[in-house]
């Protein structure tokens, strides 16, 4: 009886209060189109960045064993040709969920 009063009382704790926001694709494709498009292409399929040393967000996706994790490590590193764009932490993980969205099922 305790147990299943357990259960019930855990069922009804508002989760969402507790959990963390999710990455959103969406706003960072709205980042990369600002902060990002000058230098790399953005887009799905789109290979030929306007600068031509600055890597497509598609070839960054295709990079065996890409994770989230390590786009938001490398976002931060400085980069000899990269300006030092300094973005939030959730900036960074959106920007970093858009490239991976770019990765082909």
């Amino acid at each position: 009886m305790r147990f299943s009063l357990t259960l019930t009382s855990l069922a009804a704790v508002p989760f969402s209060a507790t959990a963390q926001p999710l990455d959103d694709p969406e706003k960072g494709l709205a980042l990369a189109q600002k902060d990002c498009s000058e230098c790399h292409a953005i887009s799905r399929n789109d290979t030929r960045s306007p600068r031509p040393t600055a890597p497509a967000f598609q070839k960054i996706a295709e990079v065996p064993g890409m994770t989230g994790t390590a786009l938001y490590i490398a976002l931060q590193t400085p980069h000899k040709t990269m300006p030092n764009l300094m973005l939030e932490a959730d900036e960074l993980r959106d920007i970093s969920a858009y490239i991976l969205s770019l990765q082909e099922p």
